[in-house]
């Protein structure tokens, strides 16, 4: 199977966009059901055998042990209770309003009760419009979404292989709902004081010093796929930092800069692995260099933090 199949946005935008919906719609339906976690690493999906999953919830809220998982082989949405009892439904066909009728009563049907706080889209620009109200949302072509999940397995190893060089603390790796990313993040150990006005979901997620990695599929602001790195609180003259590959390159965003290397020129390097590793690695040095952290200490070559089992 290609490592990195071509994914050019214009040809899948509309199923993106009706799955990025449907995702949220799970997505809100974890953030509901899960005990938080710090960073909020209790809301991301996980890349399964055959899709995504939300992983088991339930218990904490009163609700009995589930999980739903998106299925992109047999393009289904299946919600499991721990004793085996299921309910599925199929995803070519559905509308965002109708996926929320369906997903809503195959909990219902699983004895699960959910209050989805916020049942509208999260930072899209139908923000203002309920999911039971979105019939305009409703392609699905299953090679593009199968495809979708390929490249995000694909990402999610490389991103695991990067992770193993380092002994501090990390998230997992993790696709995110609301910005349809994945991403995987390194952190310094620093707390960081955020200004007064900052929203809530910002000010948790930045609340330490971390640097961040991942790929995103491309959107409205970046049409097109790319592995992406930033450090926060972005340091002076990170974007003077040497990226590799030649390639990759500091892309402003308001007042910070993403390292960027587009998914079309991982693919075209003789050893696309190699070149996204390469790269994260430039991003973090770029980083974490200039922000003073103790990157020796924090070093763990092939996954190895005893230095003698290292011989």
């Amino acid at each position: 199977m290609e490592l990195f199949p071509p994914v050019v946005l214009a040809e899948w935008r509309d199923t993106k966009e009706t799955l990025h919906r449907f995702a949220q719609i799970v997505g809100k339906i974890r953030l509901a059901a899960s005990a938080r976690r710090n960073h909020w690493w209790n809301v991301p999906f996980h890349v399964t055998g055959r899709g995504i999953t939300t992983r088991p919830m339930g218990l904490v809220d009163g609700n009995p042990i589930f999980t739903i998982d998106f299925d992109f082989v047999d393009h289904r949405l299946v919600v499991m209770t721990l004793d085996g009892e299921e309910r599925s439904f199929p995803l070519p066909g559905q509308s965002v309003a109708s996926f929320y009728d369906q997903i809503l009563a195959a909990l219902a049907a699983l004895g699960v009760g959910v209050d989805i706080a916020v049942s509208r889209p999260f930072d899209l620009p139908d923000a203002e419009r309920p999911f039971a109200e979105d019939v305009e949302h409703a392609t699905y072509d299953p090679v593009a979404a199968n495809r979708y999940w390929r490249v995000l397995s694909q990402v999610a190893c490389v991103l695991e292989e990067f992770a193993a060089g380092f002994s501090g603390k990390v998230s997992p790796v993790h696709h995110f709902w609301h910005t349809f990313d994945i991403a995987h993040s390194r952190f310094s150990g620093r707390r960081v004081d955020q200004p007064g006005q900052v929203d809530p979901v910002t000010r948790e997620a930045y609340s330490s010093e971390v640097i961040s990695f991942g790929f995103w599929f491309g959107d409205d602001t970046f049409a097109e796929p790319a592995f992406y790195s930033y450090t926060a609180p972005e340091p002076a003259g990170l974007a003077e930092g040497p990226l590799s590959p030649a390639s990759a390159q500091w892309v402003a965003r308001g007042d910070s800069h993403l390292a960027v290397l587009r998914y079309d020129t991982a693919r075209a390097e003789a050893d696309p692995r190699a070149a996204v590793l390469a790269f994260y690695e430039s991003a973090y040095q770029a980083g974490a260099g200039r922000a003073g952290w103790d990157i020796a200490a924090l070093a763990c070559p092939g996954g190895i933090t005893d230095p003698v089992c290292r011989l």
